[in-house]
């Protein structure tokens, strides 16, 4: 479900080593001249991973991400600078940072770990949910707006209702024109849908935009998939939180937590 045919069929365009240019389709949701977050979550973990590749070969990989959103993440130019803040054999510490217009707007840590074989005690209590075919399409740009909501492709659990629905998401766009992405930074790209998926209340009347995202994973993810188990909490005093179960088709395969600040529009 793309845009238009004759927009680009990626969500940025690489402009040098460390520049890159957002289209149509990382439109956000609040303001029609933002960044949705989600795909700029992805390309965060893609420059990691180009990072990662021109240093030193380890079997590290990434088992936290956390981001902090600093400010309007303008749909403008973005320059992306990651650095090793801990180098390390078994754990390692990698910190990114996005800059618009000279202004600073999000940074995000992410923790690597040694790989090693724990196949005879891997177990999860956690429910695995329906599979992606077993959920109705779902038309989120009826309650959302923004190039990203239009590419994406939806599926929702039938019995959703105000703060609890699982969904499946999935986009055919590249993260970066003419340029291969890893399983997880596509994977990633689609995680902040999940603020989205089980509104409490309606965005024509209330905003609610997350102000972090952080996600943890006991197993890399596979596959086009990206699943979504949200719990949306709004508490009496501003704020809430999103609780995400984050699955691929297998199974799921870690959690995304996301702080909230909640307020009623002008007009609401």
């Amino acid at each position: 479900m793309s845009l238009s045919t004759a927009l680009p069929e990626s969500y940025y365009q690489r402009i040098d080593e460390h520049r890159y240019k957002p289209t149509a389709h990382a439109g956000g949701a609040w303001e029609v001249g933002d960044q949705h977050f989600s795909p700029l979550a992805g390309l965060l973990v893609h420059a990691i991973d180009r990072h990662r590749a021109a240093g030193a070969a380890n079997d590290l990989v990434l088992a936290r991400i956390s981001y902090d959103i600093l400010g309007r993440i303008a749909l403008d130019e973005c320059e992306i600078a990651v650095r090793t803040v801990r180098p390390g054999r078994t754990v390692e510490l990698l910190e990114a940072q996005v800059v618009i217009a000279g202004r600073p707007v999000v940074r995000a840590r992410a923790w690597l770990l040694a790989a090693g074989d724990t196949g005879a005690v891997a177990d999860t209590p956690v429910q695995r949910i329906a599979p992606p075919e077993e959920f109705a399409p779902w038309a989120m740009n009826d309650v959302w707006e923004g190039g990203y909501i239009a590419s994406v492709e939806m599926r929702r659990q039938a019995s959703a209702e105000p703060g609890r629905a699982a969904a499946w998401v999935r986009s055919d766009l590249e993260l970066v024109a003419d340029e291969p992405s890893s399983s997880l930074a596509s994977f990633v790209g689609l995680v902040d849908t999940a603020n989205g998926i089980a509104v409490q209340q309606p965005p024509t009347r209330w905003m609610f935009p997350n102000v972090d995202l952080t996600i943890h994973l006991h197993r890399q993810p596979e596959g086009r998939w990206t699943g979504l188990d949200t719990t949306v909490s709004f508490g009496p005093a501003g704020h809430g939180l999103t609780s995400t179960v984050l699955h691929d088709v297998t199974g799921p395969v870690g959690q995304a937590e996301q702080i909230l600040t909640v307020r009623p529009l002008a007009h609401g």
